[in-house]
C-alpha cells in the first residue's frame, strides 16, 4: 500500500497500482447497486442504462483514438451505437444487426467526404478499420447486454437472471483469477500485454466461474447444472480476451485508462471492457441452450 499526500495535507490512500482506495471502492458499491436495483425491481429499465453505458463509453474509447491521431467520426457512432441498442427492443437481434451494418456505412461515407468533395481522405484505411472495429467492440457487443434481459416464458425477471447469471460469471473469473494469481501465479500468459496475467490466475479463473455458473443458471435461471459449465467456460475466456483487448489498444495508445469518468477505476470502458464480449458469449449458451 502506497499513500499520496491529499490536499489538507494527510495521505490518501491508493492501491499498489496507484488508485485512490476509497474511491475506488465507493465508486464500485455505486455501481454495483445500480445495476442490482435496476434488475430486481425495474428491468424494463435495463436498456436505458445500457444505452447510457455505450454512448459513455463509445465516446471514452473515440475522444482517446482521436488523441492518438485517427479520425474516428463520434457523431454516426453514437447515433448508430443507440441504434443498435434501441432497435433491440422491437426487433432483437435484427434490429442489432440491422443498427450495425447501417452504422458501418454511414461511418465508411461520413469518413469518405470528411475532407470535402475536392480533397482526398488521408490514412482512410486506417480511419475506417478502426470505426468498424469499435461499432463491433462497444455497441454491437453492448446489444447482446440489452438482448439478455427480454423475457420468453418468464417475463422480465427471466431476463433478469439471465444478466445476473452473466455477471456473477464475469465478478467469479476475476476474483478466482485475482486469487490464484496472488497465491500461486509464477507462470505469465501474455507478458507483453498484460504482465500480471498468469495461467495460474487463469486456472482459478475457470474454477472460480464454473463453480458459480453451474449454482446461479440453476438457481437463478432454472436451467440445468451442466448448462453453467459451459457458460463459465466462455465467460472466462471472453472475459479474459476482453480484457486483453483494451490493455492492447491502451498500449498502443500510450495510455493508462480510457478515461476518468469514474474516480479509482479510470474510465467507463475499463470497467466493462471483460462484460462485452462476455454478454456475447452468455447470449449464445443461454439461448442455444434453452
Amino acid at each position: 500500500m502506497t499513500t499520496d499526500t491529499a490536499p489538507t495535507g494527510e495521505p490518501k490512500k491508493t492501491s499498489r497500482a496507484g488508485r485512490n482506495l476509497p474511491a475506488a471502492i465507493t465508486v464500485g458499491v455505486v455501481l454495483g447497486g445500480t445495476v442490482i436495483s435496476t434488475l430486481l425491481w425495474a428491468p424494463q429499465l435495463w436498456v436505458a442504462l445500457v444505452a447510457l453505458a455505450v454512448a459513455l463509453a463509445t465516446h471514452e474509447v473515440v475522444r482517446r483514438l482521436r488523441e492518438g491521431g485517427y479520425a474516428v467520426p463520434v457523431i454516426p457512432l453514437l447515433i448508430g451505437g443507440q441504434a443498435m441498442i434501441w432497435l433491440t427492443w422491437p426487433y432483437r437481434e435484427a434490429g442489432a444487426l440491422g443498427a450495425f451494418g447501417a452504422t458501418v456505412a454511414l461511418c465508411m461515407i461520413w469518413r469518405l467526404l470528411s475532407g470535402g468533395l475536392k480533397a482526398a481522405p488521408v490514412n482512410y484505411t486506417r480511419d475506417v478499420s478502426v470505426t468498424i472495429f469499435l461499432a463491433a467492440w462497444v455497441p454491437l457487443f453492448g446489444a447482446f447486454t440489452a438482448l439478455l434481459i427480454y423475457p420468453h416464458q418468464g417475463g422480465y425477471h427471466e431476463g433478469a437472471m439471465q444478466v445476473f447469471c452473466m455477471m456473477l460469471g464475469v465478478v467469479a473469473s476475476d476474483i478466482g483469477g485475482y486469487t490464484a494469481g496472488v497465491l500461486f501465479g509464477k507462470h505469465p500468459m501474455v507478458p507483453a500485454i498484460s504482465p500480471k496475467k498468469s495461467w495460474e490466475g487463469f486456472s482459478g479463473s475457470l474454477l472460480f466461474s464454473i463453480v458459480v455458473s453451474v449454482l446461479s443458471v440453476h438457481y437463478l435461471a432454472d436451467r440445468p447444472l451442466w448448462v453453467g459449465v459451459p457458460l463459465g467456460i466462455m465467460l472466462v475466456i471472453t472475459g479474459t480476451l476482453g480484457d486483453l483487448v483494451e490493455s492492447q489498444v491502451k498500449r498502443d495508445l500510450g495510455i493508462k485508462d480510457m478515461g476518468t469518468l469514474l474516480p479509482g477505476h479510470g474510465g467507463l470502458m475499463d470497467r466493462i471492457d471483460s462484460i462485452l464480449p462476455s454478454a456475447v458469449a452468455a447470449w449464445l449458451v443461454l439461448e442455444m441452450l434453452a
